[in-house]
């Protein structure tokens, strides 16, 4: 496999329907149903907001250290065979707070698990602390302020959820803060809000990438200074097409701003809800690339063919 850093990873995205459904047994909490196929079935969304309230309620089977542990494990397991050799990995504390899951057992396990994996796979990892902006920037001070203790354990801060009504502008002050800390700073912006949201997270929050960005391209002002600054952007197709913010893959700006300049990379966001893992997300680009070729027909279904039967032996491979 080519070896690639997966820089936009969401670890609570990884919760696939088994892994779910076992740890719905070992903490007593109850799904819909307990068949994989039937709770997969219902990983299909309109929007960011359909997919984060699925996605949050879900979350409820993650309760002790081990279930964090093995979340993280599973992640980092799984993209041996994709080629990861560094992985910095977002985990949202808040969500798990709320849940009454003390901070010492969310970092306790995921910790142990990247431990764990540099040990057997040489998998380099750190962890980006988020903040959920729809519950504010008072709420995301606070969740600093109770992490600080476990700093040796997370490298920098990150800011997720729904971008609509939470400009980045509201968290300028924690961002100082950690900043002042020494984290490294990343947001998500430009997925559901415009290029103006790209503006406030790279002039107000001073982020060094901007997490999705793929409406940047809709002012060439924000592109030229992207460029310039070679400012990454870490984007995520196949998050893209599930939520809607491209159609199809064929219509997707990556191109564009690789052919802008942009310092742009290839990322899951929350795979087992989008259809794949980083790998699979270059498999579809590579499938696109023939699609969009000149070549005859019959050649590219031909090469189309040899990427499949690539990803099915990738798959047989885990």
């Amino acid at each position: 496999m080519l070896p690639v850093a997966e820089l936009h990873l969401h670890i609570e995205g990884t919760l696939e329907p088994e892994l779910l459904i076992r740890l719905a047994a070992r903490n007593g909490v109850a799904l819909p149903t307990t068949d994989p196929a039937e709770l997969r079935a219902r990983y299909q969304f309109d929007s960011l907001q359909a997919f984060l309230d699925l996605h949050y309620a879900n979350l409820k089977v993650l309760q002790q250290q081990e279930d964090f542990y093995d979340l993280a494990h599973a992640y980092l397991t799984r993209v041996v065979t994709a080629g990861v050799r560094r992985a910095e990995i977002f985990f949202d504390p808040q969500t798990h707070l709320g849940h009454g899951v003390p901070l010492a057992a969310v970092f306790g396990g995921l910790t142990a698990a990247l431990t764990d994996a540099e040990r057997e796979h040489g998998i380099s990892s750190g962890l980006i602390l988020c903040f959920l902006r729809d519950l504010g920037p008072d709420a995301a001070a606070e969740t600093l302020r109770a992490a600080l203790p476990f700093r040796d354990q997370f490298i920098g801060v990150g800011l997720d959820s729904t971008e609509i009504g939470y400009p980045p502008a509201l968290f300028t002050q924690v961002y100082q803060q950690a900043a002042a800390e020494g984290l490294r700073l990343v947001a998500h912006a430009g997925e559901e809000g415009g290029p103006d949201t790209v503006h406030e997270a790279l002039d107000l929050l001073h982020v060094e990438r901007v997490d999705h960005g793929v409406r940047s391209m809709e002012d060439p002002g924000l592109v030229a200074e992207l460029r310039d600054r070679q400012t990454a952007l870490t984007v995520c197709p196949l998050s893209n097409v599930a939520l809607r913010v491209v159609d199809t893959l064929s219509q997707h700006v990556l191109p564009s701003m690789l052919d802008a300049g942009l310092l742009a990379c290839v990322n899951s966001d929350d795979p087992a809800y989008f259809g794949g893992y980083v790998d699979d997300n270059l498999a579809a680009l590579a499938r696109n690339s023939f699609e969009a070729c000149f070549a005859a027909d019959d050649d590219k279904s031909r090469w189309q063919a040899e990427v499949d039967a690539w990803l099915a032996g990738a798959t047989a491979d885990r």
